[in-house]
Parts: structure tokens; sequence; C-alpha cells
């Protein structure tokens, strides 16, 4: 598999790099989109999500050194090797939604309201960045034979990408983006709704990115760990958890309190 998707000279592009952009302008344009349905302005909404992209990708890559520390310590040079690889989701995350409150609370406006307009956002890069996984041939499962692959009726081309030095694996990566892929779609159907009421898209994401990482986890190999825990099934936990409750409190308030569509954007 080569990494490499474009090279000028003794420039590379990578694909992993590449395919993390697409992901990140395609999520813009996605929020930038919503936003117009309730007058935000447009340098407000573009400058949010640059500096939540900025300080998500930075908290990714914290995250998955701290949790790989005893890798990094001997040449700390290579935490800056992004390209290579190394990033975590749940740490992009909470820098990424740190930011954007932050940012809100500055501003002025709804906080809750921004998460549930990004969500969609979200779900779609992550669905388009594990594809960097595939051709860093990272982020793959166990051993399973090659008529296991063909039984569950995935392209060739990701079978034949799965057979590394002679083994083939389960392409973890391709469950995961199939899986985001699929609540992507059904976050954009959810939210033509005029019932929803706001926190209720960002509950549903959680609990449904949450959910299918908790197992997808349990079929890596290159789990980061806490104890004998693999860290991402305690942290999905956690969200569902969470979420769920969420959930359980916004569905109290009344049929018509705090609905998604209101007019106001500010807090």
């Amino acid at each position: 598999m080569n990494r490499v998707m474009l090279q000028i000279g003794p420039i590379e592009i990578k694909w992993y790099s590449f395919l993390l952009l697409v992901g990140a302008f395609l999520g813009i344009a996605l929020l930038i989109k919503e936003s117009k349905k309730f007058s935000y302005p447009k340098d407000f909404i573009f400058n949010l999500a640059f500096w939540a992209i900025i300080m998500g990708f930075i908290g990714a890559r914290i995250y998955y050194v701290i949790f790989n520390w005893a890798i990094y310590a001997s040449s700390p040079i290579s935490i800056f090797k992004v390209w290579e690889g190394g990033l975590a989701i749940h740490g992009g995350l909470i820098f990424g939604v740190l930011t954007i409150f932050l940012y809100c609370h500055k501003e002025g406006y709804n906080f809750i309201k921004i998460l549930d307009m990004a969500v969609p956002s979200v779900i779609l890069a992550q669905a388009i960045g594990r594809w960097g996984n595939f051709f860093n041939m990272e982020a793959h499962g166990g051993i399973v034979s090659l008529s296991f692959l063909r039984k569950i009726h995935i392209p060739n081309f990701i079978i034949n990408g799965m057979n590394i030095n002679g083994i083939y694996y389960h392409p973890t990566f391709f469950y995961e983006s199939m899986w985001c892929l699929l609540g992507f779609l059904l976050l954009i159907i959810i939210r033509k709704s005029k019932k929803i009421k706001v926190g209720m898209l960002t509950c549903f994401y959680l609990i449904w990115y949450s959910v299918g990482r908790f197992f997808i986890e349990g079929l890596r190999t290159d789990s980061l760990m806490i104890g004998g825990f693999k860290m991402a099934q305690v942290v999905s936990a956690l969200l569902i958890v969470g979420a769920i409750i969420w959930l359980i409190f916004i569905c109290k308030k009344g049929k018509y309190e705090n609905l998604y569509y209101e007019e106001s954007v500010t807090l």
C-alpha cells in the first residue's frame, strides 16, 4: 500500500493528510450551509470551525502521544511527524469541544446549539478520515481468513489492502467509516424534524458513534490502554451513559421548549 498520493520533486502529499483536509473542508462547508438557516455571521462560523479543527488536531495528537509515551520518549522529534499517523479522536473531541465552548462564550452564542449544528460535520469528517488509516496500514483488527473477508462482501481493493505481509486482518477502519457514514445520514434525516430540541443531535452523535466505537475497538489490536482496559471503550461507555442521561433531561422539557429551529441564536 502506497502512503503517498502525489509526489512533486522532494514534496510528498500523503493520503492520510489529504483525507484529513478533505474531511475538514467538507465539514466546514456543511456547517456554514446549516448556519445560514439561523443567520449566524459567516465569519464567526468560519473562525470557530478553523480554531476547533486546529485545536482538535493538536488534542488528538497529544492524547495519542500521552498513551504511547514509551515510544516517543526516546525520540521526541517523532511527536511532530503527524503525517505518519497517530491521532486519537477522543483527544480531538475534547480539545475541539473545549475550543467551541470558549469561543461561543466569548462571542455570546449558544454553545449547545453550535454543537448540534457541528456534529454532522464531525461524523462525516471521521468517516472520510478513517480511510487515511487504510493507506497507512494501521487501525486494523486481528487476524482473519481470506474467506471471511469475502463473505462480508467488502470491495476487493480493501481485501487486498488488508493483506499485510501475507496475513489478512479485520478492516476495522472500514467498519468505523461505514458506521460514521450511516450516522451522518441519520443525523441529516433527524435534523429535518421541526420537533427536535437543542442538544438532541449532539446526544444522538455521542450515543451512535460511541456504541459503534465500543464494539469496533474490541476488534482492534493497536488500542490505547489504561490498566487492562481499552481506553476508547472506557470513554465510549462513559459517553453513552452521559448522553442518555442528558437526553432524558432534554425530553423532560416542555414540548415546544428550546426547539432547535427557534430563531434565537444567542444565549
